[in-house]
């Protein structure tokens, strides 16, 4: 690495100059493939042009264009349409020795998300954890993932193997070793990890995973061309590539803000998917994505990747809090999430038995995170076991601390705590002043992430069907059996897999 004021590095596309930020070489804004534009819009992602002199790298890439007004972070590098960008957090110590590399890939529904996001700052991973810390940029909602007549499916995770293989190539010119990358993400992120287990153009580029709640949707292509033509119905063009390509992208982006408050029109045809708030997942079309993660883990396909994978105890009270619905469910609106999301034949007389005091809410809420990520995030852990690799699996419950706990251990409670800083959602979960315990706890998980990330042994031992070890993260993180055993005996029948279209 240069020597100079601003570190210098040679990338198979050319130079780039960095920053030196408390004691660690940044860079920002480095392209990892061609802009995702003009003659390549809706297309695999193809080889970033190469550039003379150096780069400069000091500024996140800008965000995919998506349903939010504003964009997420500050983006100031690059042409406004170079999307698809990596930043990379290492060390400046001058040593031979290569460090394990961590790649984070971002959450957001598949509709939002950004590397820019300072919640995703890797300061603190890279910094005292001894690896290289790469987040990357994938392309969302329409652009990534809506089933587009004439276009390849999952463009958003053929942008993540297309990051990989950046990584390869270059991250040793980093300090990083190609050879010990462990790949991790939260919610549409950890999906889309779940997703590259299974598909063989991901196979080899990462040695490790880490699988943060797991949602569970994943389309058939049945159900996603017809989510698809819906969403281009909303602009009045028919799904294809012809009709969609004459959009700019930031009114194709509209699309999926309009069609999402109506989704439960379409409950009959589309399940379950009507009431998740997200008209976009990944697509099992035989291809890209060949099987569900469940199936292909069962049958062994990535017994070699060592895996960790958990939830957190009270995922769905954020989207609670998000939608005003605290103390306001009642009933009828717990017994249709029942009926529309609880296994087997009479959902809502087995939870009712099941939790004989639990509230309305308490059901609606427990449901949901049940079918949405708790025992999805399971089954692939009992899935991977099965398929003869190894997994470790643990369970968030410790409670954010704003709004008087009401919030638990909601969903992305774990963000903040892993990289240990404050900002956007993180400020929300637990303000703007980390607390003492916050400090405390945030160390544990990125040591155990770290660790993992070097050894494959985050401090806990394997999961396996009989003993079900679980590490409880909480204020003094223990080790137990699997806690939450009445939803996992409630689920036991249920099969995880492709999402299929309805009558």
């Amino acid at each position: 690495m240069s020597a100079l004021e601003s570190p210098e590095i040679a990338t198979v596309s050319g130079w780039v100059r960095g920053t030196r930020e408390e004691g660690l070489a940044v860079f920002r804004g480095i392209p990892f493939a061609a802009a995702p534009v003009g003659p390549n819009r809706f297309a695999e992602p193809r080889p970033a042009a190469r550039w003379d002199g150096v780069r400069d790298a000091v500024a996140f890439g800008p965000s995919v264009p998506q349903e939010m007004a504003e964009p997420i972070g500050a983006s100031a590098g690059g042409a406004d349409d170079e999307w698809l960008t990596v930043n990379v957090w290492t060390a400046e110590a001058d040593s031979r020795a290569l460090r394990p590399v961590m790649v984070w890939i971002y959450g957001g529904a598949y509709k939002f998300g950004s590397s820019a996001d300072p919640s995703y700052d890797g300061r603190l991973l890279a910094g005292e954890g001894g690896v290289v810390l790469v987040t990357l940029n994938y392309r969302v909602g329409m652009e990534g993932f809506a089933a587009i007549e004439g276009a390849p499916a999952n463009r958003g995770l053929l942008d993540q193997v297309a990051a990989l293989e950046w990584v390869r190539e270059n991250i040793a010119a980093f300090g990083g070793d190609p050879e010990q990358v462990t790949v991790f993400g939260e919610s549409a992120g950890a999906g889309s990890v779940a997703a590259l287990l299974a598909m063989s153009t991901a196979r080899g580029l990462f040695r490790r995973a880490i699988v943060q709640s797991l949602p569970g949707t994943y389309f058939s292509s049945e159900l996603a061309a017809d989510i698809g033509r819906q969403l281009a119905a909303e602009l009045g063009l028919r799904a294809t590539v012809e009709d969609l390509a004459r959009l700019e992208p930031g009114k194709l982006a509209t699309a999926g803000a309009g069609l999402t408050p109506r989704m439960r029109e379409y409950a009959r045809q589309w399940g379950a998917v009507a009431y998740t708030g997200t008209p976009f997942s990944p697509v099992v079309d035989g291809e890209v994505l060949p099987r569900s993660p469940w199936r292909a883990l069962a049958d062994g396909a990535a017994r070699d990747v060592h895996l960790i994978v958990g939830h957190n105890r009270d995922e769905y009270r954020l989207f609670l809090a998000s939608a005003g619905q605290f103390g306001q469910i009642t009933d009828e609106q717990a017994n249709e999430m029942l009926r529309m999301m609880g296994p087997g034949s009479d959902p809502e007389s087995a939870y009712r038995t099941a939790y004989p005091d639990a509230s309305a809410e308490l059901l609606y809420e427990r449901v949901q995170s049940d079918w949405l990520f708790r025992m999805p995030s399971l089954r692939l852990a009992e899935a991977q076991v099965a398929g003869g690799g190894s997994a470790h699996v643990y369970e968030l419950t410790y409670s954010a601390p704003t709004n008087g706990g009401l919030l638990g251990a909601c969903h992305a409670l774990d963000v903040p705590l892993v990289f240990g800083v404050l900002g956007g959602l993180g400020t929300r979960l637990f303000g703007s002043d980390p607390s003492p315990e916050f400090r405390a706890l945030s160390g544990w998980w990125r040591r155990a992430w770290t660790a993992f990330a070097t050894t494959g042994d985050p401090g806990w031992p394997g999961y396996d069907s009989t003993t079900r070890t679980t590490c409880v993260i909480d204020v003094e993180p223990t080790t137990t059996a699997y806690p939450e055993e009445i939803s996992r005996e409630l689920w036991q029948q249920h099969v995880f897999d492709t999402l299929p279209l309805g009558d």
